[in-house]
């Protein structure tokens, strides 16, 4: 039993005897003493004040001195107003550390499985356009969330969906028809989707003008939006899309595979990869037959010109179109297509987490809601990662207007920064240069990786690119950098540490040591259960700098008492496995040397 279980349920005992009351568990909170007052663990004592009647410091000593007696690992203890707060007996730290190291377990962390499988949707871009910095918070995010939920014990499936229909694609599909002379991925030199983004900012920027002279001409400008020639084109192109129309398809193919093979490209860069695609070509079919059949069942109704809406006005919401007057089918239509097929293709699926930026949350609320009446009971089961977007120093990307940090570039920046600091410090001697690669890419990827995911998914943030490959502070590399040093310190012992004698001393910085490495279950449950991987990038930095504040204080190597060096080396072992655990939840690399 954990100390925290045992303090609460002697905590019940106490109460009850001491002022004649039974408290249900939810009434006892434990947490970790604050890092000013002397003690390990902490019972807050103020929902017991009323019935003891008396004042919440002396409620707390009271309750402090029968702790006291009756638990022996109890060495202690304070009270502060409404805290009481316990110093724990060394030995009980000894002893859990020393039970871990025998069963190889990270404080008893292991992958058990068990939970019910869930499906988690990250990237799902549109191919119009190459992926860009918004994407890597998304693909970094997705990944991640599925690295956790894998890790607390659930069958996890990794999707994407392609947005690879619609106005949007037409625009680019029709661009490079008026001005591509032919232009391919392979006479331009360009990765394909990077060569369709271009056509999709070309067709913005005639667009645009088209507009101006409509309105120099006396066109209202929201009149001359509508009556561009070449948008009346791109919405043509696309009804005959749907149509099958042969030469509009084969175009739309060739631009896709395109973009498909410059996607794999940065997908690979990224360290992401999924188990199964579904394409939005495909699935707004499936989403258009069930809402015509929720036509059928009354649950959506069609106006006179022929749509399909849905009224949730009684919901709190508005009426959402579902069909257009020609037939043509909207994103809601795809995204309740796609979550029925995921879960008949999935019979064992529970539930979905979708990661898509926090400008889509009143569609998912419609989503979910529009499935729950369709009658999938598993709707309340989908859940919608919402996150902020991310800015720049010089403002908001726009990609129509190619104002956008593309994320190939971005990578490749970051390496190539990578690489000028660490060729700086000069530790590179006896590495061979594809291993120089690896590393460079390796504490690229960490700076950027760590960057966007140490930040809760639902704030916004500013990416500062030079901060974030900073070799000191709350970064990747400085995390990566102390794993290294450790690497080097268990490499000069040169053999592994298995059992310690729990008959010892431990100083302050150790013993703080061993609580963190004790609440990393905690932290993957944490972080499973709010779908944020900030709470494991900021626990694992937490671990780094107690690591570092012990290092820079405590000689590991240089001690002459046997039992003290392996207590230490053993302690440098496990700090060092559970740094690479951690940041491997982050989809992050941890290298041996640096």
């Amino acid at each position: 039993m954990s100390i925290e279980n045992k303090v609460a349920e002697y905590s019940k005992k106490a109460i009850e005897v001491l002022y004649g009351v039974a408290v249900e568990e939810k009434d006892i909170q434990i947490q970790a003493t604050r890092k000013e007052f002397e003690g390990d663990v902490t019972l807050v004592v103020f929902p017991f004040v009323k019935l003891a009647r008396k004042s919440p410091e002396q409620v707390a000593l009271e309750i402090g001195a029968y702790l006291k007696q009756e638990i022996d690992l109890v060495q202690d203890f304070n009270a502060v107003k409404g805290f009481l707060n316990l110093v724990i007996d060394d030995s009980y730290y000894l002893n859990q550390f020393s039970t871990s190291i025998a069963k190889g377990a990270l404080f008893g962390f292991n992958i058990s499985g068990g939970l019910g499988h869930v499906m988690v949707e990250y990237s799902s871009p549109n191919t119009n356009k190459p992926l860009h910095l918004g994407h890597l918070r998304n693909n970094f995010l997705g990944y991640s969330v599925a690295e956790i939920l894998k890790a607390q014990g659930h069958k996890v499936s990794r999707v994407q969906v392609i947005n690879d229909r619609g106005i949007h694609i037409c625009k680019s599909m029709l661009a490079w028809k008026k001005f591509a002379n032919g232009e391919t991925p392979e006479s331009s030199g360009l990765k394909g989707d990077k060569l369709v983004g271009k056509y999709y900012v070309a067709f913005d920027q005639a667009y645009k003008k088209e507009i101006e002279m409509l309105v120099q001409k006396g066109m209202d400008k929201e009149l001359a939006e509508k009556e561009a020639p070449i948008l009346k084109e791109a919405q043509e192109m696309l009804i005959k899309w749907e149509q099958k129309d042969k030469e509009v398809y084969a175009l739309w193919e060739k631009m896709n595979s395109w973009v498909y093979s410059g996607f794999d490209v940065s997908y690979k860069a990224m360290g992401v990869d999924f188990d199964k695609l579904y394409f939005e070509s495909i699935t707004y079919l499936k989403g258009r037959d069930e809402v015509l059949k929720g036509v059928e069942k009354g649950v959506f109704f069609k106006k006179e010109d022929g749509s399909v809406w849905v009224d949730l006005t009684e919901d709190g919401m508005d009426q959402k179109l579902l069909l257009r007057a020609d037939g043509t089918s909207v994103y809601m239509t795809q995204d309740i297509g796609t979550a029925i097929l995921r879960f008949e293709d999935f019979p064992d699926l529970e539930g979905i987490v979708y990661t898509v930026g926090n400008e889509q949350e009143y569609h998912f609320k419609v989503l979910f809601l529009i499935l729950e009446k369709l009658g999938y009971a598993w709707a309340k089961n989908c859940y919608h990662l919402s996150y902020g977007m991310v800015d720049l120093p010089s403002g908001k990307m726009k990609s129509r207007e190619g104002t956008v940090v593309d994320a190939d570039d971005l990578m490749e920046e970051m390496k190539q920064t990578a690489a000028q600091i660490t060729e700086e410090l000069g530790k590179l001697e006896g590495l061979e240069e594809n291993e120089k690669e690896q590393l460079f890419h390796s504490i690229g990827m960490a700076s950027l990786k760590y960057f966007l995911l140490k930040v809760e998914p639902r704030k916004g943030m500013m990416f500062n690119p030079e901060e974030s490959i900073d070799f000191t502070g709350n970064t990747g590399p400085f995390i990566q950098y102390t794993h290294a040093r450790i690497r080097s310190i268990l490499s000069k012992y040169g053999r592994e540490v298995v059992t310690i004698n729990t008959n010892q001393s431990i100083l302050l910085p150790e013993k703080q040591i061993i609580q963190q490495l004790l609440i990393y279950p905690a932290m993957i449950a944490q972080g499973a259960k709010e779908h944020n991987p900030a709470v494991i990038a900021n626990y694992v930095y937490d671990l780094v700098k107690l690591f570092n504040h012990f290092y820079q204080s405590t000689p590991i190597l240089k001690v002459d008492d046997e039992k003290v060096l392996e207590f230490r080396i053993a302690l440098s072992q496990m700090v060092a496995n559970v740094i690479k655990s951690g940041m491997g939840l982050l989809g992050i690399d941890v290298p041996e040397r640096m």
